[in-house]
């Protein structure tokens, strides 16, 4: 919440092509409307349990976002300036996560049944585990992905997979998307014949620290920025009751370059990075955003710096983070041994009056900062140039947990060279990634999008159909009658 804003004044919704401010019809929640919201989900619990009707929602709700998507589409783009490519494919993967949770759900298979029967010669008794639904889930809609994030987003999906009705507080960024989003997944609800109110929204800065206190949330899920994200997960643990706190706070996504593999494809790598760091103009929590590479390759990166200059000047989410985009990326120019090869900055263009445009520095491994080693959001990225293994592993110790990490390497380097760089790389990252690169994930059962802290808080993921298990407990009933069991546990 701004400092103007109150309970029930306009959610403002900012332009982030020119900035202009605009009030939305959303209003900046209470307490009081926080504890209306978080009751009414919990009110919806037993209605959930019904497996079948659940995944029933999901698929409705995939069905009614398809049939609105040019009213979708226009809503995401007159608030995130992402442009209709971007937001048609990040709509279809929304629908493809909500079919994939409904599938989910109805197979029932996440339950991880196990029934261990009496044994009457040890005395042991019959023991029959499956999981339950903890409660509300609380979902942070994240601003970077209107949708596939947000209010329909993963976190959404996996928890009404698993039973648990979702409170979302909803992104500032786009708050008329998220409304409409809510409004069709309320449909969807109805239509299946659940309450409306297993999905229900608040909006406001303030919104999200009560939502994370109230007595009825049983679970976090939030995606966003690390001093956020870091204040809110220390709520969630002082509260009388401590509650899970699932929290992507930032990610570093580090690559490294072998000699041999810098020698031989300097062209493919260095356009490869330009493109991955600059999709979505830096704004994907998987960024490449420090590349550590063999020095005396200028060809390598001159092509990355050729590719990433052709890149079109384009505005970021919205003027806060544009700024600290600008003022992040001119501070860590000015740091000692620093050396721009492509400067970010500013790039005003008649339509776009906030654009910027992309930046490459490098700096020597021995001079590497600890700014360096921190996120900046947008497209900007670090070259670091090591000289021997020496260099590259002092710099390898530094580095911060992180979503991805990725190796490069030559087809035809021994595994005695490459399998101890891929050790270095594993424990700081949840997905590993060779000679391609981390932007983009896929809905998957093997899919991890999490790391070691910063880039997680919980050893979970919150893409993929193990995200359910975020929202579930496990249970195990001893020496209890058949009539009594869940449907899983009967024989």
């Amino acid at each position: 919440m701004t400092a103007e804003a109150r309970p029930g004044a306009p959610v403002p919704s900012t332009d982030p092509r020119t900035g202009t401010v605009r009030a939305h019809p959303a209003r900046e929640a209470g307490p009081a409307d926080v504890h209306r919201a978080v009751t009414a989900a919990h009110r919806t619990l037993d209605a959930l349990a019904d497996r079948p009707r659940r995944a029933a929602l999901l698929h409705a709700a995939a069905d009614l976002l398809d049939a609105a998507r040019p009213e979708i589409l226009a809503a995401a783009d007159a608030e995130t300036a992402l442009g209709e490519i971007r937001l048609t494919g990040e709509l279809a993967r929304t629908t493809h996560q909500l079919r994939t949770f409904a599938q989910t759900a109805a197979d029932g298979g996440y339950l991880d049944v196990r029934i261990d029967p009496a044994d009457p010669a040890t005395g042991r008794p019959d023991l029959r585990r499956t999981k339950a639904p903890l409660g509300v889930a609380a979902v942070f809609a994240a601003g970077n992905f209107p949708l596939a994030f947000s209010v329909p987003g993963g976190d959404t999906a996996s928890a009404l997979a698993a039973g648990c009705p979702v409170v979302v507080k909803a992104h500032p960024g786009h708050p008329e998307t998220g409304e409409l989003c809510a409004r069709l997944l309320r449909r969807a609800a109805e239509s299946v014949g659940l309450p409306a109110d297993v999905l229900t929204t608040v909006h406001g800065f303030t919104a999200g620290t009560h939502l994370v206190q109230h007595p009825l949330t049983a679970a976090v899920g939030f995606t966003g920025s690390l001093r956020g994200g870091r204040a809110l997960h220390d709520l969630a643990a002082a509260r009388p009751r401590p509650i899970p706190f699932h929290g992507e706070l930032g990610s570093l996504n580090p690559v490294l370059v072998t000699e041999r593999a810098a020698a031989t494809r300097p062209e493919e790598i260095g356009t490869g990075l330009a493109a991955s760091f600059t999709l979505g103009h830096g704004q994907y929590c998987t960024k490449p955003g420090l590349v550590l590479l063999p020095a005396g390759h200028p060809a390598l990166e001159k092509a990355a710096v050729t590719a990433a200059a052709q890149v079109p000047a384009a505005p970021l989410l919205d003027p806060r983070i544009r700024d600290a985009y600008l003022t992040g990326a001119a501070h860590r120019t000015t740091l000692p041994g620093v050396e721009v090869l492509l400067a970010p900055g500013p790039a005003p263009t008649p339509d776009a009056p906030l654009a910027v445009r992309p930046g490459i520095l490098a700096v020597a491994a021995e001079d590497l900062h600890d700014e360096l080693l921190e996120e900046c959001f947008g497209p900007l990225t670090v070259l670091v140039r090591y000289h021997d293994d020496t260099d590259l592993h002092a710099a390898l110790t530094r580095l911060p947990g992180t979503l991805t990490a990725t190796l490069h390497h030559a087809p035809d380097e021994p595994p005695a060279r490459t399998r101890p760089l891929l050790a270095r790389l594993t424990p700081l990252a949840g997905r590993l990634v060779l000679n391609s690169w981390p932007t983009g994930v896929a809905v998957t059962p093997a899919m991890q999008h999490g790391g070691p802290y910063p880039a997680a808080t919980t050893p979970t993921t919150s893409v993929g159909t193990t995200a359910v298990h975020r929202w579930l407990r496990p249970v195990t009933y001893q020496d209890t009658p058949p009539e009594l069991l869940p449907a899983e546990l009967r024989d």
